[in-house]
């Protein structure tokens, strides 16, 4: 798209400074090449698209009023940055986004003194905001602090958590409401846009002022303040955010710079408490197969700039989350029981598949984990069978409640952690790494993962039988292994794992879907004469005790495998054996997990790579375990 347009006035910004000093119209030239590149970076790249396109004249905007760097610029999420990123000096790198080595998909402290605070979870931008004002105001400095956050992340208790500790401390901080999908105000029209710019102005402002100063003596402030303000909230939408200590702008419309720049400007001169303003965006502006979208390209492949059509991988076994929603599924037509429980990912977690056969079980709270988990309980309380599908890494938002709520009163909530382990390109941020040790912690806690999508049919079945205390299954994001699933489910013995090949000199216990990596490495090492054993776990919590001392028992070495963090599966197996003595036996155990570092985005083969679980790497720790073998001939196994 960019080839169409001369002049290009966007070759000339690499900084926000050279937005300074441009004419109305040349912003707006700058702000519709800005969506044009995002458009063409995310066509190669793919990544997130109907937000940053949404948020093009607003950020622009924000950035050709406002200090930046000295004048912090916090955003909520950060999903919807890449116009910002564009803006600050990372343009020649946008089509490193999301790969190994290149930018984050997602605001970045290392990667910019432009992201004074990293992101990629919702709901924590007027929290951070208000800290950095904090941190201004106890330095005597004088810079502003803008927090930019999206409806769908007003949906989370945590942001009004430090709204009313911003209002009720009157700390001076401007939060941008980005309204995109919800209608929490009046349409926008000329008339708004009029009482916006009218109660951003000074001499507005000063007019209240003196107001107050004439009816002080009267004892008549309060309701008269009151009276204005309830009027001024009824006329724009803004009752809510005023009584918690707000001074509201709005609603505007996000695309017109127009009318976005002078009330910018007005809210900068202001310098007495919190200030919030509203604009009411479109996610995938600019862009008509974005626009038109039931999902508005929230996240996209890389697709072509001309049909918006997405680039398609060739057909294969169905993905986990898929088999779980349809297992789910199919276990709700014999059970109207079961309630599907997702936090602002229906279609993420596959749990809309449910959904769209029993609406009324199917509840979407939103960007709300703490509340998904206690309202699960509640249902689980009074005789329901709930599953609270929330991506491993969003439920340690939820953990207090996890702790207090379900575990302690051992209700019977069934957790799908989706998205355990690794996740490609959204990196650090997004991987599951922490939930068995977090979850394996808790006494009486049911912990199972699944080696392949049949054994996760199975365990969705097995979590449904399981009435007297939590459980959990973990499975990654992605595609099975093509295992099929059967047409009558069994449940699992609970605490029971399985044998999957047998030998006499290495065992490999694995937890979860290395398994197939497990079963490479004993060819690998059955090549060089060694026998092994390969076991498939199921659970972590309880641990199959008798399986691990068999193990232990009747092997020289002993490898556990797990795509988790330290203090996980492996260290509850190295836990039993001490105390029941088998350490004492001249077992070489060795304990495999996800590396002791967040690990940065890369494709997922070199992310295993880099974390040491592939095959090679299983089959070399077997040998060094045992002191035997040519390493040697391992790698060769490896590259054939």
């Amino acid at each position: 798209m960019t080839e169409d347009r001369p002049n290009r006035l966007l070759d000339a910004i690499n900084s926000p400074a050279d937005l300074k000093g441009r004419s109305r119209a040349e912003i707006k030239q700058i702000a519709a090449e800005v969506r044009d590149e995002v458009i063409d970076v995310v066509a190669v790249t793919g990544g997130h698209l109907g937000s940053g396109l949404g948020v093009v004249e607003l950020t622009v905007a924000i950035h050709s009023v406002f200090d930046t760097p000295d004048d912090k610029l916090v955003w909520d999420v950060g999903h919807q940055c890449y116009p910002h990123k564009i803006l600050t000096g990372r343009r020649d790198r946008m089509r490193t986004l999301r790969q190994g080595g290149g930018l984050s998909g997602f605001t970045k402290r290392s990667e910019s003194e432009y992201d004074p605070f990293g992101a990629a979870h919702a709901s924590t931008s007027i929290s951070a905001g208000l800290g950095f004002a904090k941190a201004r105001d106890l330095q005597a400095r004088k810079n502003h602090v803008i927090c930019v956050i999206g409806d769908g992340s007003m949906s989370a208790g945590m942001a009004y958590e430090a709204m009313n500790n911003a209002g009720a401390d009157k700390t001076r901080l401007i939060v941008i409401l980005n309204d995109n999908d919800m209608s929490i105000a009046p349409p926008v029209g000329a008339m708004s846009h009029y009482f916006s710019r009218l109660v951003s102005s000074r001499p507005y402002r000063g007019l209240r002022r003196l107001a107050k100063k004439v009816v002080a003596p009267m004892g008549l402030e309060s309701p008269a303040r009151r009276a204005e303000e309830y009027l001024r909230g009824f006329a724009m939408g803004g009752t809510m955010f005023e009584e918690m200590g707000f001074y509201y702008v709005g609603p505007i419309d996000g695309h017109d710079l127009d009318t976005l720049i002078p009330i910018l400007e007005n809210i900068k001169a202001m310098q007495d408490g919190p200030i919030l303003l509203h604009v009411v965006t479109q996610k995938g502006k600019g862009y008509a197969p974005a626009e038109n979208s039931a999902d508005k390209y929230h996240g996209v492949s890389k697709f072509s700039v001309i049909t918006g059509e997405q680039a398609k991988g060739a057909a294969g076994p169905p993905s986990y989350q898929k088999v779980f929603g349809k297992t789910l599924a199919d276990l709700g037509e014999v059970d109207d029981r079961i309630c599907a429980i997702t936090a602002a990912m229906p279609s993420g977690t596959s749990t809309d598949i449910f959904g769209s056969r029993f609406p009324g079980r199917h509840f979407d709270v939103g960007i709300a984990e703490q509340h998904a988990v206690t309202f699960a309980a509640g249902l689980a309380a009074d005789g329901m069978k709930p599953f609270c599908a929330i991506y491993s890494t969003f439920l340690q938002r939820g953990y207090d409640q996890v702790v207090h709520d379900v575990a302690i009163q051992k209700l019977p909530v069934r957790f799908a952690l989706d998205r355990a382990g690794l996740v490609g390109a959204d990196g650090a941020t997004h991987a599951g790494s922490f939930d068995v040790g977090y979850l394996g912690a808790l006494p009486g806690f049911v912990c199972m993962a699944p080696s392949d999508e049949a054994e996760l049919a199975r365990m969705v079945k097995t979590a449904h039988e399981i009435d007297d205390g939590p459980s959990s299954i973990r499975y990654p994001r992605g595609e099975g292994t093509g295992a099929e699933i059967p047409s009558l489910l069994k449940a699992l013995e609970i605490g029971k794992g399985r044998i999957v090949c047998e030998g006499t000199t290495i065992a490999i216990l694995s937890y979860g879907t290395r398994l197939q990596e497990c079963l490479k490495a004993a060819s690998m090492l059955s090549a060089q004469g060694l026998s092994v054993t390969v076991a498939d776990a199921r659970f972590a919590r309880p641990l199959d005790a008798e399986l691990v001392e068999r193990l232990a028992k009747e092997h020289e070495v002993l490898i556990t495998i797990e795509e988790g963090s330290k203090g996980g599966f492996g260290s509850f197996v190295l836990e039993h054996l001490a105390n029941v003595g088998a350490l004492d036996s001249g077992l070489k155990i060795r304990v495999m997990t996800l590396p002791d570092v967040f690990q940065d985005q890369d494709t997922p083969f070199l992310m295993y790579e880099h974390a040491g679980l592939n095959a090679r790497h299983i089959a070399a720790r077997a040998i060094e375990a045992l002191g035997r073998g040519d390493l040697s001939a391992i790698e060769i196994a490896a590259r054939a």
